[in-house]
């Protein structure tokens, strides 16, 4: 069975026909062609595949597409402004964050999810906040760098 649903993703409106199996994440990647939620575990272990849903960060993987009907969805795709990397996309880069790039785009989301919300973190709420993102690589010492530079480089914004 098919269900219409309307999504915000990254500022524009979807309204596309989901299946009711469907996940955010397969909604997203194959339907859409908004791959930078990544497929990993698929039980919302790794956040590879986090999203902003609604202010928060949800595995995506883990969301049926009907239950984020009239959701607002962000995305790493929707982070760059007129061509501009967003702070947090910067610092990644400036702190060698990115390794085999697997994690980033849920690392990125849940930082931002943070950053929204807390702009002048800890680096144990960066830490905990992070908690449900995997890196392969080890690279989480440069994560949380880049997480901490970002929060003050936004602050300076300001």
């Amino acid at each position: 069975m098919l269900h219409e649903i309307t999504l915000k993703i990254n500022g524009e409106e979807y309204q596309v026909a989901v299946k009711s199996h469907h996940t955010l994440l397969t909604v997203l990647r194959e339907q859409l062609g908004i791959t930078s939620p990544k497929r990993g575990c698929e039980n919302g272990e790794c956040g590879a595949c986090t999203v902003i849903l609604d202010g928060k960060p949800v595995n995506s993987c883990m969301v049926l597409a009907v239950e984020a009907d009239g959701s607002t969805i962000e995305t790493t795709e929707g982070l760059a402004k007129d061509g501009n990397l967003h702070p947090l996309q910067e610092a990644f880069i400036e702190h060698n964050a990115v390794q085999c790039g697997f994690c980033t785009p849920g690392m990125l989301m849940s930082a931002k999810a943070l950053l929204d919300f807390n702009p002048h973190p800890t680096e144990e709420d960066i830490k905990v906040a992070l908690a449900g993102n995997l890196c392969r690589c080890t690279g989480y010492y440069r994560i949380i760098e880049a997480v901490k530079d970002a929060a003050v480089k936004m602050e300076a914004e300001k």
